[in-house]
């Protein structure tokens, strides 16, 4: 049997066991496929995701450690180690991973979001909106980026600023939109 078609059949087999939740059977599937080819960055990466639905965080941090080791400007993989280091309680080295993952895409969202989260929950408001401006340019319809940047206005006095998005984001999002208004105790023009 071929190369490509024992990775192809490995694949489907590993497929399959994440449909029916076998986290720990795709992983071993996924191995074989490692086992062909040491550096597939598909099987690790996906062996990442199983290890990171399974809690094993620190498992699926050293499957994205190592695609970055093969592939240094793989936003994605910047992107879940960010991701998995915040929740590993490492804020500085998360934030060193999306800046990483943004060097290598400027547009990513979740990378952008992810930091400016970061920033905010170290009350490094000032340095949280230029990330989640860009956020809500990259993703002008994802209500998120558009709350949180609202909230970091009003937290820092700037009820202009706050009214402003509150008004664009009632637009599109209106739930979002009410909640911001019992939070700020501003009132968006559209719902009044």
């Amino acid at each position: 049997m071929t190369f490509s078609l024992r990775r192809v059949m490995f694949d489907q087999a590993a497929a399959w066991c994440v449909l029916f939740r076998r986290r720990d059977i795709a992983i071993a599937w996924y191995r074989r496929m490692l086992d062909l080819d040491p550096d597939d960055t598909l099987a690790l990466a996906s062996i990442g995701f199983q290890c990171a639905q399974l809690g094993r965080k620190r498992d699926a941090l050293a499957q994205f450690d190592r695609i970055v080791e093969l592939q240094p400007r793989d936003a994605e993989a910047h992107f879940n180690r960010g991701f998995l280091l915040q929740e590993l309680g490492d804020p500085e080295a998360a934030m060193a991973a999306f800046r990483r993952a943004l060097e290598a895409n400027p547009d990513h969202d979740r990378a952008l979001y992810g930091l400016a989260l970061l920033l905010i929950a170290q009350k490094r408001l000032e340095e949280a909106i230029a990330p989640l401006k860009r956020n809500t340019r990259v993703q002008p319809m994802s209500p998120y980026g558009w709350y949180q940047l609202a909230r970091v206005q009003h937290d820092l006095g700037r009820r202009d600023e706050t009214q402003k998005i509150l008004d664009h984001l009632a637009t599109f999002e209106p739930k979002i939109a009410r909640q911001l208004e019992r939070e700020t105790g501003l009132q968006a023009a559209a719902l009044r």
